[in-house]
């Protein structure tokens, strides 16, 4: 079959999925990305295009996303003609709508079946925006969610089908979309992300490396922001320092804001957050790693006594599933996506976002007591295998939907 995957920061949800793809040798595969430092997989043919406009920082703001939107469009289009051109015309386009890339391709390739992905809907209402008293949302904060979401309006009827990876994405959307998207999961290689008994910790100003026999409480984010409740895991810090005086603090992510707005503190949320907190800390048993290689990451969270996993009502991280797929015992804001994919007391802990004494002493309880809390962590790895490990389930299923969309002849074996 030949696929055309469309993301402009390759290669997004579909890391797992395009590598499988070219690993069977099967498939001609085209990757249409804006991203300019773009990894190569071998069976890949990666191709850039470049947007053909972008919003001024001045634009109007109700209009200004969907400008862009139709710039990264039409370039994507520009880019698609050349590429057929060149003589490579896919069965099936898959991509992110969310940027706008997939606005046009059907002008290009109208008989080409497509799958994009619906990733969010905005609104001031079940989400971030507006979750947090304290941040309440400006009287544009409305008109400003609906004028992001003529993105995904527009796309839901350029595309054959849609796609999200959980239920509360996808019920973000409108009823009227529900019909046309499926909800599967990307995919998480719990082949790969297992309990480690054996793995070690080297940290520089440490003597020797840390093991799971240490006392251990780790928090990770893309980067410290409060989207993904940064500020709420520090005003908790110094209780659990407090209650548990051996304990160390391993904290991964970078100092920007993926989500949301950034802080007006020139050392952005993490020194925001230390000018608040920070006389109340132990810095010997604070350990700031900033963004870390994966493999780094994984060491830490098998060797985590207690993940802090705390979001606003968002898009769920990787991280939380990965973490439950290596075994971790998991304490997350009681959230509906977090709901989704964790049950308390069965497969993690859940707790008021907004209660960083509560935060802190169920950390506590859970390093105090880590026998009666034992049974959390292999269950949260079954429950990631059965609900969402890429090989056995959540690929299958989206090669079936690739499948049920081209000629019958060029359809992919399933594993």
């Amino acid at each position: 079959m030949k696929l055309l995957f469309v993301h402009q920061n390759m290669p997004g949800q579909y890391r797992e999925l395009v590598q499988w793809l070219a690993a069977s040798g099967q498939h001609e595969i085209v990757f249409l990305t804006q991203r300019t430092n773009a990894p190569e997989f071998a069976g890949v043919r990666t191709v850039k295009y470049k947007t053909h406009h972008k919003a001024a920082e001045d634009a109007y703001g109700l209009s200004k996303t969907w400008e862009t939107a139709t710039g990264n469009g039409f370039g994507a289009a520009k880019a698609l003609q050349e590429i057929v051109a060149e003589g490579f015309t896919p069965d099936i386009v898959i991509g992110h709508v969310g940027w706008g890339e997939m606005s046009f391709l059907r002008e290009v390739l109208p008989d080409t079946p497509s799958i994009g992905f619906f990733e969010y809907y905005y609104s001031v209402y079940g989400g971030p925006v507006g979750f947090d008293p304290a941040s309440p949302p400006s009287e544009h904060a409305p008109y400003l969610m609906q004028g992001h979401n003529v993105v995904p309006l527009f796309n839901i009827e350029q595309v054959t089908l849609g796609h999200s990876p959980t239920m509360w994405q996808r019920n973000r959307f409108p009823e009227s979309f529900h019909d046309k998207i499926y909800v599967c999961h990307d995919g998480i290689r719990t082949d790969k992300l297992v309990p480690n008994a054996k793995a070690k910790v080297n940290l520089g100003r440490i003597g020797r490396p840390l093991t799971r026999k240490d006392e251990i409480v780790t928090y990770m984010a893309r980067n410290l922001e409060t989207t993904r409740g940064y500020h709420m895991f520090m005003r908790a810090l110094p209780h659990i320092q407090r209650a548990r005086p051996n304990a160390r603090v391993i904290v991964i992510g970078g100092n920007d804001a993926s989500y949301g707005g950034k802080s007006k503190h020139p050392g952005g949320l993490r020194g925001e957050m230390e000018k608040e907190v920070g006389h109340l800390l132990d810095w010997d048993r604070l350990h700031f790693l900033g963004q870390v290689p994966y493999e780094s990451y994984q060491k830490i969270i098998q060797i985590s006594s207690c993940h802090i996993y705390l979001t606003m009502p968002f898009v769920l991280s990787w991280s939380l599933l990965e973490s439950m797929s290596m075994g971790a015992t998991i304490v997350a804001s009681d959230v509906a996506p977090v709901r989704e994919a964790m049950t308390h007391g069965e497969t993690g802990l859940l707790v008021d976002f907004f209660d960083p004494e509560a935060i802190a002493a169920q950390v506590a309880d859970v390093l105090e007591r880590p026998r009666d809390f034992a049974h959390l962590g292999p269950a949260a790895r079954q429950h990631v295998v059965d609900t969402y490990d890429f090989h056995t389930v959540c690929l299958p299923e989206h090669l079936r939907q690739i499948n049920a969309l081209v000629r019958a002849d060029k359809h992919i074996p399933l594993p």
